[in-house]
């Protein structure tokens, strides 16, 4: 049986490993933004740096991180928090990783106080919209064809559960 993910908060140690995540993981199977390209971005920016960020690693590599925060800048909105980015490394799938993150993600979320935690997903991103599902997330909107990539019309799918 293979090992469980160690999951922990990102560090600024993190920064080159997960970027390298990000590029190597990059699909419109689930990425609205064209590839990056060189010269890269960094991966932390002023709006998200390590705490926002949490890490999976197997055999003390990164495999894995989820991005965190709020939805809006809004009072009235404090109390829920948006995932707002997953990934997974291609070599780590099935090894529990994607769920791992996500209820940690729930977690940190009710740890600060959020009473909700929502997400946005491409409809035809099947296999995480599955493990949303099997979370607790449900599908609360769809705005149709809302993405032309690689010359589809793809929905944006809003999903959220209660913490």
């Amino acid at each position: 049986m293979a090992a469980a993910p160690q999951i922990r908060t990102a560090t600024l140690d993190d920064e080159d490993p997960l970027g390298r995540l990000d590029r190597d993981t990059w699909s419109t199977l689930h990425a609205v933004m064209p590839r990056p390209q060189p010269p890269y971005e960094p991966f932390y920016n002023q709006r998200f740096g390590p705490r926002d960020h949490i890490v999976a690693e197997l055999d003390g590599r990164v495999v894995g991180y989820i991005r965190l925060g709020y939805p809006t800048t809004l009072a009235s909105n404090a109390h829920v928090r948006q995932i707002l980015g997953l990934a997974v490394a291609d070599e780590a799938r099935g090894a529990g990783v994607g769920r791992a993150l996500l209820r940690a993600a729930c977690e940190e979320a009710r740890s600060q106080g959020a009473r909700r935690i929502t997400l946005r997903v491409l409809g035809h991103n099947v296999p995480a919209r599955a493990l949303y599902a099997s979370e607790g997330f449900v599908v609360e909107g769809v705005l149709p064809g809302e993405f032309l990539l690689d010359g589809a019309y793809v929905d944006d799918v809003l999903m959220g559960r209660s913490l």
